[in-house]
Protein backbone atom coordinates (compact mmCIF):
# COMPACT_ATOMS: atom_id res chain seq x y z
CA UNK A 1 0.00 0.00 0.00
CA UNK A 2 1.19 3.90 -0.53
CA UNK A 3 1.87 6.19 1.81
CA UNK A 4 -0.61 8.14 -0.18
CA UNK A 5 -3.70 5.76 0.55
CA UNK A 6 -2.24 5.19 4.30
CA UNK A 7 -2.73 8.78 4.94
CA UNK A 8 -6.30 8.95 3.30
CA UNK A 9 -6.98 6.74 5.34
CA UNK A 10 -6.51 7.78 8.58
CA UNK A 11 -7.95 11.33 7.13
CA UNK A 12 -11.31 9.29 6.65
CA UNK A 13 -11.06 7.55 9.83
CA UNK A 14 -10.58 11.00 11.90
CA UNK A 15 -13.26 13.07 9.58
CA UNK A 16 -16.89 12.95 11.40
CA UNK A 17 -19.93 12.97 9.43
CA UNK A 18 -21.89 16.25 10.11
CA UNK A 19 -25.70 15.30 11.16
CA UNK A 20 -28.48 17.12 9.52
CA UNK A 21 -29.68 20.64 11.06
CA UNK A 22 -33.30 20.02 12.20
CA UNK A 23 -35.58 22.29 13.93
CA UNK A 24 -38.89 20.65 15.06
CA UNK A 25 -41.76 23.24 15.54
CA UNK A 26 -44.35 22.26 17.94
CA UNK A 27 -47.94 22.05 16.88
CA UNK A 28 -49.59 23.83 19.57
CA UNK A 29 -48.03 26.12 21.66
CA UNK A 30 -49.49 26.22 25.22
CA UNK A 31 -48.77 29.22 27.48
CA UNK A 32 -46.62 29.67 30.86
CA UNK A 33 -49.22 28.80 34.20
CA UNK A 34 -48.28 30.74 36.71
CA UNK A 35 -48.77 27.83 40.00
CA UNK A 36 -49.29 29.70 43.34
CA UNK A 37 -48.31 27.63 46.58
CA UNK A 38 -50.27 30.31 48.62
CA UNK A 39 -46.98 30.67 50.84
CA UNK A 40 -46.01 34.32 48.49
CA UNK A 41 -47.32 36.57 50.90
CA UNK A 42 -45.36 34.68 54.10
CA UNK A 43 -42.22 35.25 55.44
CA UNK A 44 -40.25 31.75 56.21
CA UNK A 45 -38.31 32.15 59.67
CA UNK A 46 -37.09 28.62 59.84
CA UNK A 47 -36.21 25.14 57.83
CA UNK A 48 -34.78 22.17 58.16
CA UNK A 49 -35.10 18.62 57.05
CA UNK A 50 -36.66 15.82 58.98
CA UNK A 51 -39.06 12.52 58.77
CA UNK A 52 -42.69 13.06 59.85
CA UNK A 53 -44.89 10.12 61.30
CA UNK A 54 -48.76 10.31 62.49
CA UNK A 55 -50.29 8.29 65.09
CA UNK A 56 -53.12 6.43 62.95
CA UNK A 57 -56.00 5.87 65.52
CA UNK A 58 -58.24 4.33 62.87
CA UNK A 59 -56.55 0.83 62.50
CA UNK A 60 -56.47 -1.48 65.72
CA UNK A 61 -54.21 -1.58 67.37
CA UNK A 62 -53.01 1.97 66.40
CA UNK A 63 -50.00 2.70 65.30
CA UNK A 64 -47.00 4.83 63.97
CA UNK A 65 -47.34 5.47 59.87
CA UNK A 66 -44.84 7.51 58.04
CA UNK A 67 -45.77 10.40 56.72
CA UNK A 68 -42.68 11.62 54.27
CA UNK A 69 -39.48 12.84 54.18
CA UNK A 70 -38.89 16.58 53.55
CA UNK A 71 -38.18 20.23 54.81
CA UNK A 72 -40.65 21.49 57.48
CA UNK A 73 -40.66 25.21 57.74
CA UNK A 74 -42.40 27.79 60.09
CA UNK A 75 -43.93 30.44 57.90
CA UNK A 76 -45.18 34.08 59.65
CA UNK A 77 -47.73 36.33 58.13
CA UNK A 78 -48.04 40.00 59.53
CA UNK A 79 -51.00 40.10 61.58
CA UNK A 80 -51.93 36.00 61.72
CA UNK A 81 -49.97 33.01 64.15
CA UNK A 82 -46.87 31.07 62.75
CA UNK A 83 -47.75 28.12 60.08
CA UNK A 84 -46.07 24.58 60.15
CA UNK A 85 -46.26 23.65 56.60
CA UNK A 86 -44.10 20.44 55.63
CA UNK A 87 -43.87 18.78 52.21
CA UNK A 88 -42.21 15.67 50.88
CA UNK A 89 -39.42 15.41 48.25
CA UNK A 90 -39.98 14.73 44.79
CA UNK A 91 -43.85 15.29 44.43
CA UNK A 92 -43.76 18.18 46.70
CA UNK A 93 -47.38 16.89 48.40
CA UNK A 94 -48.13 18.64 51.89
CA UNK A 95 -48.16 15.80 54.76
CA UNK A 96 -48.13 18.77 57.72
CA UNK A 97 -49.84 22.06 57.46
CA UNK A 98 -51.42 23.65 60.59
CA UNK A 99 -50.72 26.95 62.90
CA UNK A 100 -48.50 26.65 65.59
CA UNK A 101 -50.49 27.28 69.28
CA UNK A 102 -49.88 28.47 72.35
CA UNK A 103 -51.24 25.04 73.75
CA UNK A 104 -49.21 23.03 72.36
CA UNK A 105 -46.44 21.06 73.90
CA UNK A 106 -43.10 19.04 72.62
CA UNK A 107 -42.53 15.96 74.38
CA UNK A 108 -39.60 13.46 73.53
CA UNK A 109 -40.64 10.36 72.17
CA UNK A 110 -39.31 7.12 74.22
CA UNK A 111 -36.64 9.71 75.86
CA UNK A 112 -34.80 10.16 72.50
CA UNK A 113 -33.11 13.35 72.01
CA UNK A 114 -33.60 13.64 67.91
CA UNK A 115 -37.46 13.41 68.01
CA UNK A 116 -40.57 15.14 69.52
CA UNK A 117 -44.43 13.90 69.82
CA UNK A 118 -47.14 17.04 69.60
CA UNK A 119 -50.39 17.28 69.07
CA UNK A 120 -52.23 19.67 67.13
CA UNK A 121 -55.94 20.26 66.84
CA UNK A 122 -56.35 21.13 63.00
CA UNK A 123 -54.36 19.79 60.74
CA UNK A 124 -54.98 20.31 56.94
CA UNK A 125 -52.67 18.46 55.59
CA UNK A 126 -56.00 15.99 53.56
CA UNK A 127 -57.66 18.99 53.09
CA UNK A 128 -59.79 19.23 56.44
CA UNK A 129 -59.05 19.89 59.72
CA UNK A 130 -57.96 16.90 61.54
CA UNK A 131 -56.99 16.48 64.96
CA UNK A 132 -53.34 14.72 64.59
CA UNK A 133 -51.06 13.47 67.00
CA UNK A 134 -47.28 13.93 64.88
CA UNK A 135 -43.74 12.73 65.62
CA UNK A 136 -41.00 14.75 63.81
CA UNK A 137 -37.55 13.30 63.75
CA UNK A 138 -34.66 14.92 62.58
CA UNK A 139 -31.00 13.80 62.00
CA UNK A 140 -28.96 14.47 65.35
CA UNK A 141 -29.99 16.42 68.31
CA UNK A 142 -28.28 20.01 67.45
CA UNK A 143 -31.15 19.61 64.52
CA UNK A 144 -33.88 18.89 67.22
CA UNK A 145 -33.02 21.78 69.29
CA UNK A 146 -32.92 23.74 66.77
CA UNK A 147 -36.57 22.89 65.61
CA UNK A 148 -37.47 23.41 69.44
CA UNK A 149 -36.45 27.18 69.40
CA UNK A 150 -37.89 28.11 66.67
CA UNK A 151 -41.36 26.27 67.47
CA UNK A 152 -41.30 27.80 70.89
CA UNK A 153 -40.80 30.96 69.68
CA UNK A 154 -43.68 30.75 67.35
CA UNK A 155 -45.91 29.51 70.39
CA UNK A 156 -44.68 32.98 72.00
CA UNK A 157 -45.94 35.23 68.67
CA UNK A 158 -49.29 32.81 69.54
CA UNK A 159 -49.71 34.07 72.83
CA UNK A 160 -48.99 37.68 72.05
CA UNK A 161 -51.74 37.89 69.58
CA UNK A 162 -54.15 36.43 71.99
CA UNK A 163 -53.49 39.28 74.23
CA UNK A 164 -53.43 41.98 71.71
CA UNK A 165 -57.00 40.28 70.44
CA UNK A 166 -59.95 43.54 71.24
CA UNK A 167 -62.02 42.19 73.81
CA UNK A 168 -66.01 42.93 73.38
CA UNK A 169 -67.47 45.07 76.57
CA UNK A 170 -70.85 44.80 77.39
CA UNK A 171 -72.50 47.15 79.06
CA UNK A 172 -74.54 46.17 81.89
CA UNK A 173 -77.91 47.03 80.42
CA UNK A 174 -77.66 45.54 77.04
CA UNK A 175 -76.83 41.97 79.12
CA UNK A 176 -80.23 42.87 81.16
CA UNK A 177 -82.20 43.37 77.89
CA UNK A 178 -80.97 40.42 76.56
CA UNK A 179 -81.67 38.18 79.68
CA UNK A 180 -85.27 39.38 79.44
CA UNK A 181 -85.31 38.71 75.64
CA UNK A 182 -83.97 35.40 76.32
CA UNK A 183 -86.83 34.78 79.20
CA UNK A 184 -89.84 36.15 77.40
CA UNK A 185 -88.61 33.38 74.18
CA UNK A 186 -88.84 31.01 76.55
CA UNK A 187 -92.22 32.24 77.99
CA UNK A 188 -93.83 32.28 74.84
CA UNK A 189 -92.29 28.70 73.79
CA UNK A 190 -93.98 27.33 77.17
CA UNK A 191 -97.22 28.67 76.71
CA UNK A 192 -97.36 27.63 72.71
CA UNK A 193 -96.35 24.14 74.64
CA UNK A 194 -99.10 24.35 76.84
CA UNK A 195 -101.74 25.38 74.24
CA UNK A 196 -100.72 22.75 72.17
CA UNK A 197 -101.12 20.31 74.97
CA UNK A 198 -104.61 21.43 75.57
CA UNK A 199 -105.75 20.86 72.44
CA UNK A 200 -104.25 17.68 72.24
CA UNK A 201 -106.50 16.73 75.18
CA UNK A 202 -109.63 18.69 74.05
CA UNK A 203 -109.17 16.36 70.57
CA UNK A 204 -108.59 13.09 72.61
CA UNK A 205 -111.72 13.80 74.51
CA UNK A 206 -114.14 14.65 71.81
CA UNK A 207 -113.12 11.37 70.28
CA UNK A 208 -113.70 9.14 73.45
CA UNK A 209 -117.56 10.78 73.90
CA UNK A 210 -118.28 10.23 69.59
CA UNK A 211 -117.14 6.87 70.40
CA UNK A 212 -119.41 5.87 73.66
CA UNK A 213 -122.13 7.19 71.75
CA UNK A 214 -121.56 5.54 68.64
CA UNK A 215 -121.17 2.45 71.08
CA UNK A 216 -124.47 3.10 72.43
CA UNK A 217 -126.43 3.77 68.94
CA UNK A 218 -124.88 0.01 68.17
CA UNK A 219 -126.06 -1.68 71.31
CA UNK A 220 -129.75 -0.17 71.08
CA UNK A 221 -129.95 -1.55 67.11
CA UNK A 222 -131.56 -5.41 67.56
CA UNK A 223 -131.50 -7.88 64.68
CA UNK A 224 -134.70 -10.12 64.53
CA UNK A 225 -134.48 -14.24 64.09
CA UNK A 226 -136.83 -15.34 61.89
CA UNK A 227 -139.18 -17.60 63.30
CA UNK A 228 -138.36 -21.37 62.60
CA UNK A 229 -141.21 -23.18 59.90
CA UNK A 230 -143.60 -25.47 61.89
CA UNK A 231 -141.97 -29.48 61.43
CA UNK A 232 -144.62 -31.14 59.24
CA UNK A 233 -145.43 -35.02 60.29
CA UNK A 234 -144.18 -36.57 57.58
CA UNK A 235 -145.62 -40.11 58.42
CA UNK A 236 -148.77 -40.99 55.73
CA UNK A 237 -152.53 -41.21 57.19
CA UNK A 238 -154.25 -44.40 57.33
CA UNK A 239 -156.36 -45.46 53.91
CA UNK A 240 -159.97 -45.29 54.05
CA UNK A 241 -162.24 -48.17 53.33
CA UNK A 242 -163.15 -47.20 49.68
CA UNK A 243 -159.21 -46.87 48.82
CA UNK A 244 -158.68 -50.35 50.57
CA UNK A 245 -160.99 -51.63 47.89
CA UNK A 246 -159.33 -49.94 44.83
CA UNK A 247 -156.20 -51.32 45.78
CA UNK A 248 -157.61 -54.69 46.18
CA UNK A 249 -158.93 -54.54 43.17
CA UNK A 250 -156.09 -53.33 41.47
CA UNK A 251 -153.93 -55.86 42.64
CA UNK A 252 -155.88 -58.92 41.47
CA UNK A 253 -153.67 -59.82 38.55
CA UNK A 254 -155.51 -60.41 35.26
CA UNK A 255 -154.20 -63.89 33.22
CA UNK A 256 -151.52 -63.93 31.08
CA UNK A 257 -152.31 -64.56 27.21
CA UNK A 258 -151.97 -67.58 25.99
CA UNK A 259 -149.28 -68.27 23.61
CA UNK A 260 -149.74 -67.76 19.90
CA UNK A 261 -148.28 -70.18 17.23
CA UNK A 262 -146.03 -68.47 14.34
CA UNK A 263 -147.94 -68.90 10.94
CA UNK A 264 -146.07 -71.41 9.10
Amino acid sequence: MSATAATADVVGEDQVAESPNVDFTPVVSLPEVETKTLEEDEEEVFKIRARLFRYATEVDPPEWKERGIGEVRLLKKEGRQVRLLMRRDKTLKICANHYVTSNMSLKQNKGSERAWVYTTYSDFADGEPKQETLAIRFANATNAGLFRTAFEDAQRVAQEQLKDMPQVEVEEGESDEENEKYEQEETEKGSTADSTAEATANGEKAADTTTSEVTEKLEGLTVKEEEPAAATDSTPAAPTATEEKVAEQSNEAEPAPAETKEES
